[in-house]
């Protein structure tokens, strides 16, 4: 599907105050190993931690309280319509709160599953819009980049140069990225300090 936004953006629009409460509140809570869609509901072996590792390396918190959701749901919507895309959905999983330390980083993926939930609440949706909320400012730490690939070219022109785009509009503390959840993005490791971050998926209908 190719669209003329691939991401909207708010800068600085959640306050300095409540990104620090989040983060104040996800660290007093158990930290694990974030996981990719393959190695999602199994015990690991080291061998499987490490192959998994080589595209993604973070930390995580699941956070799903009402307050947070208040804050943040007001800007997918309003990104949904101000962007054209327009796509229904009526569902939220669970905030993950990410923290990337020193050469932590989460390599190209895009967020949408081969097919829809099979069980639970979220049965038979389907991720459509990923949101990104920046916590802390892009100068408490260095590296880290949140960047997109478009892939809306023949793949023998593929010039990552000249494709991806670096989402510096994040950057500022309290920023907000919304973007289609099968769009390609990855966050190139942290290589000073740490970034806090906090994603959730929005779910609704099959597209028809």
């Amino acid at each position: 599907m190719n669209l003329s936004n691939y991401y909207w953006h708010f800068q600085s629009v959640i306050p300095p105050k409540i990104c620090d409460n989040i983060i104040t509140y996800a660290l007093q809570k158990k930290e694990v190993l974030a996981r990719t869609g393959a190695y999602d509901s199994k015990k690991l072996s080291k061998d499987e931690v490490n192959n998994m590792k080589v595209k993604r390396n973070s930390d995580i918190v699941w956070l799903n309280d009402p307050w947070i959701y208040k804050e943040i749901h007001p800007y997918v919507h309003q990104a949904n319509k101000n962007a054209g895309w327009n796509f229904q959905w009526d569902w939220s999983e669970s905030c993950q709160f990410t923290k990337y330390k020193l050469n932590q980083y989460y390599d190209w993926h895009c967020d949408s599953w081969r097919k829809p939930y099979e069980k639970g609440p979220q049965k038979g949706k389907i991720r459509k819009l990923s949101m990104t909320c920046q916590l802390t400012d892009g100068s408490e730490y260095e590296g880290g980049e949140l960047e997109f690939d478009a892939r809306d070219y023949e793949p023998n022109m593929r010039d990552e140069s000249k494709h991806k785009v670096q989402c510096k509009e994040i950057l500022p503390k309290g920023s907000i990225i919304v973007f289609p959840s099968f769009v390609w993005h990855r966050v190139k490791p942290v290589t000073k300090g740490v970034r806090y971050s906090l994603v959730a998926w929005h779910l609704g209908d099959p597209f028809k």
